[in-house]
């Protein structure tokens, strides 16, 4: 049994009689995002989102976008060995949902993570949807239409359809914002914190968003890119530090006195990005790290002896999406900035190489 959405099913009915009847003849393919292989995106048909489990919704995708860890593989440093569709960042209509659906119901507007979550299990109640011990991975959402596991643990609903100007800024929620956030969290910044962001794409002008909303009295941007370094001042960075490596953390240090900071936010996931967080970070202090790594190795010994609290790992956004909705929808927030460049859904190959060539910090996408 599949709930659909009442302004749709009418005219299914009165076309074909059988709504699934409906579905072979009109819609049995759209076309979206998928990569074959090192800069090689595509737009072209595939087999159209449907309900498979119980537990699945389908939604109509409102806008989407490319990540920054999209690039990992675009660029071929994560390799796939076949056809792959893209895209793990969404929001939307819902349209149709399975029978054991519960929360969530067609014509709701809905915004949700990159990982399904049952939001039930021992894991999801402490926090970490992302480790649910059911967890689904939510891909395929640079398409027109969506298929999202585990729908009732993994979709919020905001209290109505917002307002267009917002769609940015609730998209970025289903991932960058969610993942900036969970940077601060697991960094422990507090009012009053010094805080340094490692990264200045997407992720970290959110982080450093992030650090403002929580309190942070002085945050370090450590950034070499003009329209970035605008950005993070805006958002609320007191300091731009353009060196890197040993020599960013060396600069961290001789503007916190040789302290070092309260709080750093890894948001790159190079070997040289977390040498230069947890360099940066004062005896004692803690390093949120949410850059996907890549090559990167820890000397033991070292990190024992500098007293530093390392935490990380894939942002459990489900955690945070009330609380980060309300302050987007009471304006307290505007995350979508970030997108600086619109392109229509089927133009997605330019918008991956807009963010390759880093001609733009983040492609929005709308079908």
């Amino acid at each position: 049994m599949v709930k659909s959405n009442p302004r749709h099913s009418h005219a299914e009915d009165e076309h074909c009689g059988k709504r699934s009847t409906t579905i072979k003849q009109r819609r049995p393919t759209v076309r979206g995002a998928i990569l074959y292989g090192p800069r090689d995106v595509r737009f072209e048909e595939r087999e159209d989102p449907k309900i498979i489990k119980p537990t699945d919704a389908v939604i109509r995708i409102s806008a989407t976008c490319v990540c920054g860890s999209d690039l990992w593989p675009y660029r071929g440093i994560q390799p796939i060995t076949q056809p792959t569709p893209m895209g793990h960042e969404y929001c939307g209509i819902v349209e149709e949902v399975g029978h054991a659906v519960t929360s969530i119901k067609p014509g709701q507007f809905v915004i949700g993570s990159f990982f399904a979550s049952d939001n039930r299990c021992p894991i999801c109640r402490d926090g970490y949807q992302t480790s649910c011990l059911h967890k689904e991975p939510v891909v395929g959402a640079q398409a027109p239409r969506l298929r999202v596991p585990l729908a009732d643990g993994t979709l919020v609903a905001t209290p109505e359809v917002p307002a267009d100007e917002l769609i940015p800024s609730l998209l970025a929620l289903s991932d960058v914002m969610g993942t900036g956030w969970f940077a601060a969290d697991a960094a422990n910044v507090k009012p009053g914190s010094t805080v340094v962001v490692v990264g200045d794409g997407a992720v970290g002008l959110l982080g450093l968003l992030s650090a403002k909303q929580m309190g942070a009295e002085r945050i370090i941007a450590m950034s070499r890119h003009g329209s970035r370094q605008k950005l993070a001042l805006e958002f609320g960075a007191t300091d731009i530090v353009a060196e890197r490596g040993e020599e960013g953390a060396a600069r961290v240090k001789a503007l916190t006195k040789g302290v070092g900071a309260d709080a750093v936010l890894e948001c790159v996931g190079t070997q040289e990005s977390m040498m230069q967080a947890i360099h940066s970070t004062r005896p004692g202090g803690y390093v949120g790290y949410v850059g996907v790594p890549h090559g990167v190795a820890l000397d033991g010994q070292a990190l024992f002896f500098s007293h530093v609290h390392l935490h990380g790992g894939p942002a459990p956004v489900r955690r945070f999406l009330p609380r980060l909705i309300d302050l987007v929808l009471d304006r307290k927030i505007n995350p979508g900035r970030v997108f600086d460049l619109t392109l229509p859904l089927d133009r997605v190959a330019e918008g991956y190489r807009a963010m390759d060539e880093r001609r733009a910090i983040k492609t929005l996408l709308i079908p």
